[in-house]
């Protein structure tokens, strides 16, 4: 009986396609419009939150001045206030202070404009920096300030071309450097910043050559416990405040930023905002609905004649009914099907072009096509009762 009414349906759809195609529209875009935008924000999500992981693991990131008002005395920190944390605080992996600067890398004939970091070797393992090739610093180079570096592979491209940098020497700005290492490739981030353009050196050496002072800008501090993050930011904010003779009642001038937290109020806002513009994208779905229903109608008064003679050489309501309800599923299963296929290839071609992680889910696949066919039986149902409750002899008059 179903297998009959299916074929009916389909029957039914190949002797009208233009209007089918036309009433499954709106079913197609709904679909469409909501598997994109749970994947790309799944994508987003995803990207946001590898390139925050891509910082370094349980890391805090503290700066001088603060995010809530204006800064209060935000003096730039030093290598003693570094020292102190890794002294003092337990359960650290790695405390990395750091002060950047702008320079043109020069080699030969090229030149590169990039991004010098100072710091110590602590800086690798708090930023998740692995040296492919070559060597860290060592405690000499760190505390003579030896014009020694670990550049990205940005540089070694634009400078070196193919061949090794290891133990070659380059210019930055009017300092000649020894490239002692290079830094395994991480690729551009979600934000489009290239992650590999950068030279790494010793901080007294970036101080006393480039910057001309001995600021500290960043200090980095990596938790060996994923768990123990929180506290130790506690800790941190005591240790910086009595560092900087900060009295009770006076706001802080430094920031102690955790990057789990800043994951998290990402995933929860991008979260939201996806939920929002999937509600916006599903009223398509109600749309195409409307118009299945409007359509089943129509169908019915065109067919009366039809129903009439099925109903008098024996079929019963429920017969009538059932064909009626299967067209309708039929119609939105199918602009379901073609609504997921349109759906998922363009935001895999969209998370390409933005650079984003493609994310297939399976379960909003599923749901898209429950819920396409669910709008099938919803709007399906009264054209189909309608027709089901036609009298046979008033069907056979109608013209």
């Amino acid at each position: 009986m179903i297998a009959n009414a299916f074929l009916l349906a389909l029957r039914e759809i190949r002797n009208n396609l233009m209007r089918a195609a036309l009433t499954t529209l709106g079913i197609i875009i709904g679909v469409a419009a909501v598997i994109a935008m749970v994947s790309l924000g799944t994508a987003a999500t995803k990207g946001v939150t590898t390139e925050i992981a891509n910082m370094g693991r349980n890391l805090l990131v503290i700066i001088p001045g603060t995010r809530r008002g204006p800064p209060v005395g935000a003096t730039p920190f030093t290598v003693a206030d570094a020292d102190a944390i890794a002294r003092e605080i337990p359960g650290l992996a790695a405390v990395a202070p750091e002060t950047e600067q702008s320079a043109i890398a020069v080699n030969g004939s090229k030149n590169h404009s990039t991004q010098v970091t100072g710091s110590t070797n602590a800086v690798f393992t708090a930023r998740d920096w692995h040296i492919l090739e070559g060597r860290p610093f060592t405690l000499g180079e760190i505390r003579s300030g030896k014009a020694v570096c670990v550049i990205g592979e940005t540089v070694r491209r634009e400078l070196f071309g193919a061949a090794n940098p290891i133990g070659e020497k380059m210019r930055l700005n009017k300092i000649s450097c020894d490239v002692i290492g290079l830094l395994q490739s991480k690729g551009q981030s979600t934000f489009g910043q290239d992650q590999d353009d950068v030279v790494v050196m010793p901080i007294s050496a970036v101080q006393r050559r480039l910057a001309g002072n001995t600021n500290v800008n960043v200090i980095l501090v990596s938790a060996q416990n994923a768990n123990d993050v929180s506290h130790i930011k506690g800790q941190l904010e005591r240790l910086m405040r009595e560092r900087r003779h900060l009295v009770a009642g006076v706001g802080d001038n430094f920031d102690v930023n955790d990057m789990q937290e800043i994951a998290r109020t990402v995933e929860s806002t991008t979260a939201i905002l996806t939920a929002f513009l999937s509600a916006v994208a599903a009223v398509s779905l109600l749309v195409g609905g409307i118009g299945i229903m409007n359509v089943m109608l129509v169908s019915v008064t065109e067919r009366t004649r039809e129903i009439g003679i099925r109903l008098a050489i024996g079929a019963r309501a429920r017969d009538v009914l059932l064909q009626f309800l299967i067209e309708a599923v039929v119609m939105s299963g199918l602009g379901g099907i073609i609504g997921i296929i349109i759906g998922l290839s363009g935001s895999a071609t969209a998370a390409h072009f933005l650079k984003l992680p493609f994310v297939f889910q399976p379960g909003v696949v599923i749901v898209a096509v429950l819920f396409s066919a669910g709008v099938g039986v919803a709007f399906g149902y009264f054209p189909a009762r309608r027709a089901a409750r036609l009298d046979p002899i008033e069907a056979l008059r109608h013209e």
